[in-house]
């Protein structure tokens, strides 16, 4: 359980190269909200913990980063370019 949690914060920056800010914000909550998750809860459950921590961390990252730029949300063409237009 202890390498999982060296290695996701790791993987989550590597992969964050080609996200937007958003997808960006909804990991680093995942990984934080996971480690919070391991680190409160009993030593039986600390799977359970990390998982719903990270669930929970996800979903407030995403929101957290949608909220930075409010009425405006990012797309990709066919190309794989960003680009912001109203929602």
């Amino acid at each position: 359980m202890k390498k999982i949690l060296l290695v996701l914060p790791l993987a989550a920056s590597v992969a964050a190269c080609q996200m937007t800010p958003q997808d960006q914000a909804a990991a680093t909550g995942g990984v934080a909200g996971a480690a919070l998750g391991a680190a409160v809860s009993k030593d039986g459950d600390r799977l359970e913990g990390a998982a719903l921590g990270a669930a929970a961390g996800t979903v407030a990252g995403a929101l957290i980063g949608k909220a930075s730029q409010p009425g405006q949300c990012r797309y990709r063409d066919a190309y794989g370019r960003e680009y912001i237009a109203p929602c």
